[in-house]
């Protein structure tokens, strides 16, 4: 918990996160085997875009009809982001060991965190004051923008590339996990 007489660490709360996140994807990758594989990155996009609306109609309506809360989808849109860094990188094809694939999201997740890092020293923390709701509103503002970008197949006059907006998600993603479990006040719904 974060109190007035205990200061955040954002460092290790993103540590937890992300653990939790990689716990998920690697059990996940043990019954499934690396199928995402064959999903091109607009199709992942198109997956985190469901995601990011199932939470947000479940911040307006405030209960589930499914026997999950928001948490697994921001487990999920962190996940997902990940796979499809690492299909920008290696292109949809056959499936590749679970030690490679570990490697790459670990390298995928760890590239989004210094990014984080840099952007959250630069705007000192700025995002302990938003709230759960804001952080689905800028997923799928950057769902949208990415869509977008691949809509012309990624090319972009000013803006950053796809790559820049999936790590954004994950990061916002993750700054939601953080504020659902360390975070007086922040409740997710179930």
């Amino acid at each position: 918990m974060t109190t007035k007489n205990h200061q955040p660490d954002t460092e290790r709360e993103f540590a937890a996160m992300t653990a939790k996140c990689r716990d998920i994807f690697e059990k996940k990758l043990s019954d499934y085997g690396t199928s995402w594989r064959i999903m091109r990155p607009s199709s992942l996009t198109d997956q985190i875009y469901i995601k990011a609306r199932r939470i947000r109609s479940l911040e307006e309506k405030g209960c589930a009809a499914v026997d999950e809360g928001i948490e697994p989808e921001f487990i999920g849109i962190v996940n997902y982001c990940a796979i499809a860094l690492i299909q920008l990188k290696l292109g949809p094809g056959s499936q590749i060991p679970a030690d490679k694939a570990l490697a790459e999201y670990d390298n995928a997740i760890t590239t989004s965190t210094a990014l984080m890092l840099n952007k959250n020293h630069d705007y000192d923390e700025a995002w302990r004051h938003m709230r759960v709701s804001s952080f689905t509103d800028i997923i799928l503002q950057k769902l949208l923008r990415t869509k977008e970008i691949e809509d012309h197949n990624g090319h972009t006059l000013i803006s950053e590339g796809v790559d820049a907006n999936y790590m954004d998600m994950i990061n916002y993603a993750l700054f939601a996990l953080i504020k659902l479990n360390y975070e007086e006040g922040e409740r997710s719904v179930d």
